[in-house]
């Protein structure tokens, strides 16, 4: 992996706002957790300032979690996920955030994957797309217009992009990345051992992690991770190659703390309550 970008100094007289405000876009009934996991990755990672906006039946158990960011309730379907009717509430909230973090713990109920799909068109704001917010960009190919999002799609949505099966994906991992790269205009984070980051031009393969990682809850702190750095205005591609490296340590951190076995995705957020692993 070549040299890694690094953030800044922080000025003295530095605030909030000028260290990234970053939306998350996250959870549905049985799937709080998502949510709260991707903000709060964000928060460790140096965001000033998070807003979580979340279904209605969802907001009261956040809201008591995620004491140290926003939350916001969004009108929801019965199935308790996101309704497309929240798309105008959440665009209009989007114009004072620096980036949107979309997808974790979304589900696939028709109504929500339309709100997906009418965010990623019409809010002109870095993405972070994830999750089952992948999923409706699978359903729109050649559609959306992706050249301000990162997509970190795991080896099944991959497959689900590109029509291939995961297998076909596994087996031509850098190429079938750059592919999709070239196809959307988005970087893209395909998961898995050596992460790929590419932008379709320029691909890295990422050194850190570990099996242990492969835990619920990992994908969307690192959803949250990079994001927060979009958010400190580092570029797309340096954003996710570090966000991926910074995410890798801190499982590498954990796994031997506690043992592969028992990493869990709040254990690769804890390590950043102590000093956060080096570059």
């Amino acid at each position: 992996m070549t040299t890694l970008p690094q953030l800044p100094p922080r000025p003295v007289d530095g605030h909030k706002g000028d260290f990234g405000r970053v939306l998350v876009v996250a959870g549905r009934r049985g799937m709080i957790g998502a949510a709260e996991l991707c903000s709060r990755a964000a928060l460790k990672t140096g965001s000033g300032l998070v807003l979580a906006v979340t279904p209605e039946e969802c907001y009261p158990i956040l809201a008591a979690k995620l004491t140290c960011g926003m939350t916001m309730p969004a009108p929801q379907t019965p199935t308790g996920g996101f309704a497309l009717g929240a798309w105008r509430q959440i665009a209009d909230i989007a114009e004072g955030f620096d980036v949107i973090a979309l997808g974790p713990g979304f589900g696939r109920h028709p109504s929500t994957q339309a709100l997906a799909v009418r965010l990623i068109e019409e809010i002109d704001r870095p993405m972070v797309i994830d999750a089952d917010a992948l999923f409706a960009v699978a359903t729109e190919p050649g559609h959306l217009n992706l050249a301000r999002a990162i997509i970190t799609p795991h080896p099944g949505e991959m497959a689900r992009l590109t029509g291939k099966t995961t297998a076909e994906v596994q087996k031509s991992r850098e190429l079938t990345a750059s592919e999709v790269a070239k196809a959307t205009g988005a970087v893209v984070v395909r998961k898995g051992h050596g992460t790929v980051i590419t932008d379709g031009s320029r691909v890295e393969i990422n050194p850190t992690g570990n099996p242990g990682m492969a835990t619920a809850g990992a994908g969307d702190v690192l959803t949250g991770m990079i994001a927060a750095l979009v958010g400190q205005k580092m570029g797309l591609f340096d954003a996710a190659r570090l966000g991926v490296y910074l995410h890798g340590r801190a499982g590498d951190t954990a796994a031997a703390r506690i043992g592969q076995l028992s990493v869990t995705a709040a254990d690769i957020l804890d390590v950043f309550s102590g000093p956060v692993p080096e570059i």
